[in-house]
């Protein structure tokens, strides 16, 4: 008899590609993993892993047993969500992962709207942007919001894609500049020798920066570079630059800057929650679900007076638009 806790094991390792890999990720050490994966082999009857002085990799029957532990493992999760649904309370814990500016704006509504539900506790932790698939494929974590800059986010045999809203990159300069004054018309390119503040190159939001400069040829001269996009905020609002940053990083409320919207159709990314289809029927995940939809639309409209300013100049809910004037914290779903 295959052991249930050993399938899983050996799907992280194809997952991983390495022994030490595995271990890091579920927390045991590298001959406790060896070591199972050996008692699997002899349930098995066939040498699964090809282990060399350096190395490991599955062999051609590791690969033929894997494909079949994801279909056994997915089944036994239906299985368990279809009990759940039958027992209908939400109970145990549900595990979100979120890229950061999500982890900050979603955290606040979730928050209020699951604590009613007191046999249910929430882990919400913070990943870094394409993680969030891979950790609900593996199991890691029940739901995953994802940034999806390219429209490739898509339902797949085991994962479901549920979109959320729509997150452009806006325009922040210091209250104190010239653009400050949303009756200030402007173009790309004459922006294109102002101080730049981006994240680092290769992150996802800074090539979504580059795509959005791409027709005028980029900024000139290169960016500074800071991880983080609060970082990065902080110093436009000190006065030390201006930066394209998607809106979503906003919805913490943030003092000192001015939110300009880019002319014509800026470069923006598209917010989904993601879960395993085995797992949206299990209460837990449902509710978990249900929350996360009406946090986006909180949100949605929390955003939507900074893409409104450059069109309504006079105040707008959560916007003050005078010229000069900072945009202070948005309205919270508690505060509506």
């Amino acid at each position: 008899m295959l052991d249930l806790r050993r399938l899983a094991l050996i799907c992280e390792f194809a997952r991983r590609g390495s022994i030490a890999a595995t271990a890091e990720s579920l927390g045991y050490s590298p001959s406790a993993v060896s070591q199972q994966l050996a008692a699997l082999e002899r349930e098995a009857g066939a040498a699964l892993i090809d282990r060399t002085a350096r190395s490991a990799e599955l062999t051609d029957a590791g690969r033929r047993l894997v494909l079949h532990a994801e279909r056994i493992l997915s089944m036994v999760e239906e299985a368990e969500s279809d009990l759940s649904a039958h027992r209908g309370t939400p109970a145990g814990r549900v595990v979100v992962t979120a890229f950061p500016t999500a982890a900050v704006a979603f955290a606040p509504a979730l928050a209020r709207s699951l604590r009613r539900h007191t046999e249910l506790t929430l882990r919400l932790r913070q990943s870094r942007s394409g993680r969030g698939m891979r950790e609900v494929q593996s199991g890691e974590v029940d739901i995953a919001l994802v940034d999806d800059w390219y429209g490739r986010a898509r339902d797949s045999e085991s994962l479901r894609v549920f979109p959320l809203l729509h997150d452009p990159l806006v325009l922040v300069v210091p209250r104190r500049h010239r653009l400050a004054d949303p009756g200030v018309p402007f173009e790309l390119a004459e922006l294109r020798d102002e101080p730049w503040m981006a994240t680092p190159d290769g992150e996802p939001s800074r090539l979504a920066v580059d795509r959005l400069l791409v027709d005028v040829g980029g900024t000139k001269p290169q960016p500074w570079e800071f991880e983080g996009l609060g970082t990065i905020l902080s110093l436009v609002a000190k006065g030390l630059g201006i930066a394209a940053v998607p809106a979503l990083a906003l919805a913490a409320g943030v003092r000192g800057v001015v939110v300009r919207q880019f002319p014509g159709n800026p470069v923006g990314r598209d917010v989904h929650a993601v879960a395993r289809g085995s797992s949206v029927h299990r209460p837990s995940v449902s509710v978990t679900l249900r929350a996360i939809h009406v946090a986006a639309r909180y949100i949605a409209a929390d955003l939507e007076p900074i893409r409104l300013a450059d069109r309504h100049p006079g105040p707008a809910a959560g916007v003050t638009g005078a010229p000069g004037e900072e945009i202070p914290g948005p309205v919270r779903p508690a505060d509506r």
